[in-house]
């Protein structure tokens, strides 16, 4: 078989970034939100916030499928390729679970989620092109700020939410998993002023994204 060229990998990018961002994912994994009872009680208000944060965490998963994207077009080692690909093809079923509990809750996306794609890839090439140990120690921080971020969404979401609440806990466990995945392969951690802006960039995206 030829080998991929430089147009064949743009245009293959180009085509998973418009089902990313425009597209109805389909997950390999069953939701953790089936079989659990819908918050039909919710109040309006209740209802709406909680659309709103699964909207941010929409937006984190299309920012997780760019920034994976990024990251392996440019990583040397086949080992570090395989890992990209197995932790996206799982952040593919956190995307797919966020954009179909949006739909139950009469929220849309983001309507920024090209301009988060886009970003979020430009990080993610930036990185794996200063190596692959920095490109993993860059996933590594991702990960673990996206932890954080999601344990704080349990806080915030409706106790009586199930739906919404079994998929961030699903999502949280998998992040951490995909940080000591990168950290196992070599990761080298960023240093300190990139973590704090990494973690400011972060905040602007989330509080952009919970109303637009």
């Amino acid at each position: 078989m030829r080998q991929a060229s430089g147009i064949d990998q743009v245009l293959a990018v180009i085509g998973r970034a418009l089902a990313t961002v425009g597209g109805q994912p389909l997950a390999s994994r069953p939701s953790p939100a089936e079989g659990l009872r819908d918050a039909a009680e919710l109040s309006p208000e209740a209802r709406r916030h909680a659309g709103a944060l699964m909207r941010v965490n929409h937006v984190g998963e299309v920012c997780a499928q760019a920034l994976y994207e990024g990251q392996a077009l440019f990583a040397r080692d086949p080992a570090v390729r395989q890992l990209l690909n197995r932790s996206a093809h799982e952040e593919g079923d956190h995307l797919a679970w966020t954009r179909d509990r949006i739909n139950q809750l009469g929220a849309r996306p983001s309507l920024l989620n090209p301009l988060w794609f886009a970003g979020a890839f430009v990080m993610g090439a930036v990185a794996s092109r200063l190596g692959d140990p920095v490109s993993l120690g860059f996933l590594s921080e991702t990960e673990r700020q996206v932890e954080q971020h999601l344990a704080g969404h349990l806080d915030q979401l409706p106790p009586e939410d199930l739906k919404s609440r079994a998929i961030v806990a699903q999502m949280r466990i998998d992040e951490a998993r995909h940080a000591r995945d990168a950290d196992d392969q070599g990761a080298v951690p960023p240093p300190a002023p990139v973590a704090t802006a990494m973690r400011a960039v972060a905040q602007v995206m989330t509080k952009t994204a919970y109303y637009v």
